[in-house]
């Protein structure tokens, strides 16, 4: 057997070398090959599913609260929040677990075929602008913070200043349309909040299974104030604070158990109308769009705010408070695709804890699913004009500033 004797300066010169090799810079594939496009309509780039940093349907991302220097027409903001919560916690995960769940929605180029119109590619810029910063030490800071990083994101000029026909008088003044990712569904409260400030009194379509306008003493007391704002009660507050307007709101798609039938008799007094998940066994998905339409009138600003407990937790098993008897992801779909008329100008979607959700993601999906139908019936709209103070007049009853 032959031995070599190896130095350590001869150990350290053949290192460098290897490294050197190493950092030559590569030859072969061209740029093209890593971001490449899918052939057809959609035009969207074919790198995988899996690469990049986890936006909404893998849309571009821009910190929007850190700068304001990108337009956009549509925006996403993530609002981590869940230290309002009466069951089960984890809905700060929200919005992280809904873009998980969305990263495959225009893998094959983001088509709608039902209503015929792709939201990844129109004449929309659509942005990820992140998560607002949060706290989970403190209630009420947290709930400012939500309201004024959305106003922040919503009071911009978009990108497309244009008129939508029929909708509003142009007064130079246009807004984007944003999709609040929860968060328990105490985040709708700041959201109006902002929402007032830029549309004044706003009417609500809301989907869940639960009331959500019960009084603090009845649910879960009110050692304080702050107690008394949760996901239990914040129709509550924003009927009190005027932020709602008067007798155009409605529930869909509500199960709940109740404290007594007084529960309802407030709800009324809040400004909802009730449709019962239930319904939909004799009246069809058809039947549960017309009573919404009736209601909502095609006319108004619309507020859209989307608990995923609609669903049955067959579909989506992971949320703060689940109800058996829900509706499918199939008839909810349906029924958000069947509101194509309305006019609305902001949304949410709240409840979604991808602790308790199954291995093959099903209530993150079903949430990103809801949403694309949502965008796609945003574009298929049109660009947003909004006359602030026509709207004030008419809906509020009070003297245009």
């Amino acid at each position: 057997m032959k031995w070599t004797l190896v130095t350590a300066s001869s150990l350290l010169a053949a290192v460098a070398a290897h490294d050197h090799e190493h950092q030559k810079p590569m030859e072969g594939p061209h740029q093209g090959l890593w971001y490449n496009t899918l052939p057809g309509d959609g035009g969207t780039q074919a790198d995988s599913v899996f690469s990049g940093i986890s936006t909404f349907g893998r849309i571009p991302y821009h910190p929007c609260l850190a700068s304001d220097d990108v337009k956009y027409d549509i925006a996403f903001i993530g609002a981590p929040f869940d230290t309002a919560t009466s069951y089960r916690p984890g809905a700060r995960f929200g919005p992280s677990g809904i873009r998980q769940g969305s990263r495959r929605l225009n893998l094959y180029g983001g088509y709608n075929v039902p209503l015929k119109a792709n939201p990844f590619n129109s004449w929309a810029k659509v942005l990820d602008c992140g998560d607002i910063p949060v706290t989970s030490y403190d209630n009420a800071w947290a709930i400012q913070q939500i309201e004024e990083g959305h106003h922040s994101i919503l009071n911009r000029k978009p990108k497309t200043d244009a008129e939508v026909e029929g909708l509003y008088s142009k007064s130079g003044k246009t807004l984007p349309r944003v999709v609040t990712l929860g968060g328990d569904h105490t985040i709708t409260l700041p959201l109006l909040r902002s929402i007032n400030r830029a549309y004044g009194p706003i009417t609500v379509i809301h989907f869940d299974s639960h009331l959500d306008t019960w009084k603090p003493k009845v649910f879960g007391g009110s050692p304080s104030k702050q107690a008394s704002i949760n996901h239990g009660t914040y129709f509550f507050h924003a009927a009190n604070e005027g932020l709602l307007a008067n007798d155009s709101n409605i529930h869909a798609g509500i199960r709940t158990t109740l404290s007594g039938p007084s529960d309802y008799e407030h709800d009324g007094y809040c400004g909802f109308e009730i449709v019962e998940a239930r319904e939909i066994d004799t009246i069809g998905t058809k039947g549960i769009i017309d009573k919404i339409i009736k209601r909502v009138g095609t006319e108004k600003p619309v507020y859209l705010s989307i608990d995923i407990d609609t669903l049955d937790p067959a579909f989506a098993p992971a949320t703060g408070t689940p109800e058996t008897g829900g509706w499918s992801t199939r008839e909810l779909r349906t029924i958000i695709r069947g509101l194509e008329s309305l006019n609305f100008v902001a949304a949410d979607i709240v409840e979604v804890a991808p602790a308790y959700d199954t291995n093959a993601e099903l209530t993150t999906m079903a949430a990103a699913d809801v949403l694309y139908e949502v965008i796609t019936i945003w574009v298929k709209k049109g660009p947003l004009s909004v006359e602030a103070e026509k709207f004030t007049r008419e809906y509020q009853d009070a003297p245009a500033s």
